[in-house]
């Protein structure tokens, strides 16, 4: 079969490489569309550590089963599905507490971390334990349904953050999980809500998408112009979706005395942390990590016309192409958001 694969930092490289294998409660997936991830991108360059080469790269993806393992009966070849992008064991003691999104012994699809190597979906065809399987319904395309792993990851910190009605939220970073963060508020009861970026191309989706107020941080004294729209207490909760150190102590200062902080973003190992601001201020901080069964509710929501995804994708191309759009992302090029390649 054909396949992206990363064979050195910053060398992808569209090659044959052998079908992979089933188990007796695997499938194979047939690849019909798979996102290029944000880290995905950052992964190429090695600065992740998670994306060790050579490795076949992606994890937000949707296909139809080929063949189904000799233990698998739930599901049968010909079924348009997507999966999760978590490998998770079903007797972990995490994963029985409804947290496999933490269980000892995941793994993501795509990933190559150091000590697992977890082969992803950049190829015609993927295998995945029938257990994280999920039945596309008629009205989800392949391509909208290669986005519902994000828009799940965003589902999932609005699940763990404490919400009350009308709280003003802000969110700092509007990619592509910050733009979903808006989306699902906006579903929720949140009251109004704040997007903050240094992009005003991503700002103005945000305010396509929900958003009641925009503030470019490049431009904006942003406690400044919280405070004004706050009665000079902050926000009540803000999501952090970018993932390094500037960004995050700007959450936490931003936030109201008392209110949650919940930090999505994951692009820096380490950072200095203002422990006095969050303990005198009383803040909740929040980690949250990747998907917890949110799937069925985002595949339910794209059904019935309740996400707006169109405007986020920007490409539909040929996995033959993959390393050039990749290029074209790792760069930034303007104006591009999600990237969907078809086998």
């Amino acid at each position: 079969m054909k396949a992206l694969v990363l064979e050195e930092y910053n060398k992808l490289v569209y090659k044959d490489v052998p079908k992979p294998e089933y188990q007796t409660n695997e499938v194979l997936v047939r690849v019909k569309a798979c996102g290029i991830c944000g880290s995905d991108v950052h992964g190429i360059d090695g600065s992740s550590g998670r994306r060790i080469p050579p490795i076949i790269m992606g994890h937000e993806a949707s296909g139809i089963i080929e063949e189904v393992g000799r233990e698998v009966t739930n599901w049968k070849p010909g079924d348009r599905i997507t999966f999760d992008s978590t490998i998770y064991p079903l007797n972990d003691w995490y994963t029985l507490k409804g947290m496999y999104n933490l269980s000892e012994d995941r793994k993501v699809l795509g990933v190559s971390p150091g000590d697992y190597h977890q082969n992803g979906a950049f190829a015609e065809y993927v295998v995945v334990p029938e257990h994280i399987l999920y039945l596309l319904p008629d009205e989800v395309s392949f391509e909208q349904a290669a986005m519902v792993e994000p828009v799940a990851v965003a589902s999932h910190a609005i699940r763990l953050t404490p919400l009350e009605l009308q709280d003003t939220v802000a969110v700092i970073g509007t990619g592509m999980i910050g733009l979903f963060l808006i989306q699902m508020l906006k579903q929720s009861h949140a009251g109004n809500i704040i997007a903050i970026d240094i992009d005003d191309r991503k700002l103005e989706l945000a305010r396509q998408f929900g958003a009641a107020h925009v503030l470019n941080s490049g431009n904006n004294n942003v406690l400044e112009d919280i405070y004004g729209i706050t009665q000079n207490r902050g926000a009540d909760v803000v999501f952090e979706a970018v993932g390094i150190e500037d960004t995050i102590n700007s959450a936490i200062e931003i936030v109201r005395k008392g209110g949650t902080v919940t930090l999505v973003g994951n692009l820096s190992a380490k950072v200095n942390f203002p422990l006095q601001s969050v303990v005198t201020r009383q803040i909740r901080i929040q980690g949250s990590c990747a998907i917890a069964g949110e799937y069925s509710l985002v595949l339910d929501m794209m059904q019935k016309g309740l996400l707006d995804i169109e405007p986020l994708l920007s490409a539909c191309a040929p996995l033959s192409e993959g390393a050039d759009w990749f290029d074209r992302l790792y760069r930034k090029e303007p104006g591009l958001n999600k990237v969907i390649l078809i086998p």
